[in-house]
């Protein structure tokens, strides 16, 4: 087919950072990097919370981790899914607390947690199931996974508050909104901080005219206040914001100090991850709206839809490199899933259309110039609602990649594209399943999807075991830290479960 080209050490000390209240950053010309305009860093500018309001700082230091839990857990997370591979698995070193290497259990209900035992979304009876079950992931709960970070577990919610955990007990560590917009990543964590991505998938009626006139529309745009947020990982206390004229609703990426994400107005943007000072923006012109940037060596991957795009930009100057697309992509999927890296591949995948019936594609380009490797159709079904497509991962070689048209998840050879086998998910319900990215770790793959987790044998997809936890998964990745997965929870819950009640054949 003709491609188109056109580990957070025990707990440190608050840290001495001032922030830049920055804006949206000019947009340079399409395919070109800028330096955007800002000053010295100053005091942090204050935040529209009342200091002692239902919306402040909640802060209880009691439940902090323990120097020896905080050892045992990643010292950062530099990406959505835990890395540009979306591999979220971690062993427990030697020496870990016996906690870590056994696996333990609790549920941590959020702001506004719906009953594990409904099986229906809330506001079924208005929208019917199709529709209530994304709602209750975009507005009301998490829509995607946690981070796992010096015995912390951080979630972001679609209730506008992020979250720190004591990953062995479930307690609250803190609680903060920073603003009244949807906190719909899992937060990266580098260097003490914790950034937060806020915003919104509406549409005011300024931008739906815009696009009917065939002019570009900006997600998220006049609908709340959207961008980054830096926080002490430790208290939740705010550092600095960085404004953003479209949504930020993706998680950004973080490494080598700058910070990376994407918008909902056609922006990709690079920050000083201590300052938040503009770097570099540059407009490639579409919408992001849930996929995440992976960083390689010195290029970020990044996917916009409308048009839909995969970028590759330098890191350094924020020059597109290449972009690549694929006939018959529609809707939002190039922008929903964020792509994976491993050996020198890229791989992703999006909704298309062929006459009246909706595949994905999954597909694998050269990292280094964007050539078409190889790509196949996932399989046929009806146009999945919101989130369009399965996010990729790749482990040891191979690709494993869900997608919500048909609900399965398949295999394939990460260099030759063949696939190795397709496991269709069960009862995967009236909105689809098969969105979050999976995770290897120690010889099985743990998918959460609808309300259950599953182990599969990776060489060949059949069962080995399943929990049901309530609720729904949507775009969630089980994090496994030695013998515990954690999990965001679209009915507003945080979860812990041991891996040995999903993987009968799990020894630890």
């Amino acid at each position: 087919m003709q491609q188109r080209i056109r580990r957070y050490r025990g707990w440190m000390g608050l840290l001495a950072l001032a922030g830049l209240v920055a804006g949206c950053g000019g947009p340079a010309a399409a395919g070109t990097g800028s330096a955007a305009p800002g000053a010295a860093a100053a005091p942090p500018a204050p935040l529209p919370v009342e200091p002692h309001g239902p919306f402040a700082r909640v802060y209880d230091p009691a439940n902090l981790p323990g120097a020896r839990d905080a050892a045992a857990f990643p010292r950062d997370w530099s990406h959505a899914y835990g890395n540009a591979r979306h591999n979220a698995a971690f062993a427990a070193p030697n020496g870990a607390p016996a906690w870590v290497v056994q696996g333990v259990s609790w549920a941590f209900p959020e702001a506004r947690a719906w009953p594990l035992s409904e099986a229906n979304a809330f506001g079924t009876r208005t929208y019917g199931a199709r529709t209530a079950l994304p709602t209750q992931t975009q507005f009301l709960g998490n829509a995607t996974g946690v981070t796992a970070v010096g015995g912390v577990i951080y979630a972001e919610s679609d209730d506008d508050f992020a979250y720190a955990i004591n990953a062995r007990t479930g307690r609250l560590i803190w609680r903060y909104s920073p603003v009244g917009n949807h906190l719909m990543g899992d937060p990266v964590v580098a260097h003490g901080v914790v950034y937060l991505s806020a915003g919104s998938v509406g549409f005011n009626f300024a931008q739906v005219q815009r696009f009917a006139k065939g002019e570009p529309a900006i997600r998220g745009g006049a609908v709340s206040f959207n961008g980054v947020y830096a926080l002490n990982a430790q208290t939740g206390r705010y550092l600095w914001h960085y404004g953003t004229v479209g949504e930020a609703m993706a998680t950004p990426a973080v490494t080598g100090g700058r910070l990376y994400f994407a918008t909902g107005n056609g922006n990709v943007h690079c920050l000083d991850a201590a300052t938040g000072k503009p770097l570099w923006t540059t407009h490639v012109g579409g919408i992001d709206n849930m996929s995440s940037p992976a960083v390689s060596g010195n290029t970020v991957y990044v996917a916009l839809s409308v048009p839909g795009y995969l970028y590759a930009l330098n890191a350094t100057t924020g020059q597109v490199e290449w972009k690549v697309t694929v006939p018959g992509v529609v809707n939002t999927g190039m922008g929903d899933v964020s792509p994976a890296v491993s050996r020198g591949v890229v791989v992703m995948d999006a909704i298309a259309k062929t006459g009246s019936t909706f595949n994905t594609d999954v597909f694998a380009v050269s990292a280094a110039t964007g050539k078409l490797l190889w790509l196949h159709h996932m399989g046929s079904g009806p146009k999945p609602p919101a989130f369009k497509g399965g996010v990729p991962m790749i482990h040891d070689g191979v690709v494993y990649v869900g997608s919500p048209v048909n609900s399965v998840y398949q295999a394939y050879r990460l260099r030759s594209g063949r696939r190795l086998w397709t496991w269709q998910v069960p009862d995967a319900g009236p909105a689809g399943a098969g969105r979050g990215a999976p995770t290897w770790y120690r010889g099985a793959l743990y998918i959460s999807t609808g309300p259950n987790v599953y182990a599969l044998n990776p060489a060949n997809g059949t069962v080995l075991g399943q929990e049901h936890l309530g609720g729904r998964f949507g775009i969630v990745d089980p994090v496994i830290v030695g013998g515990t997965a954690y999990l965001g929870n679209s009915w507003d819950w945080v979860q812990a479960t041991p891996l040995s009640r999903i993987n009968p054949h799990y020894r630890p």
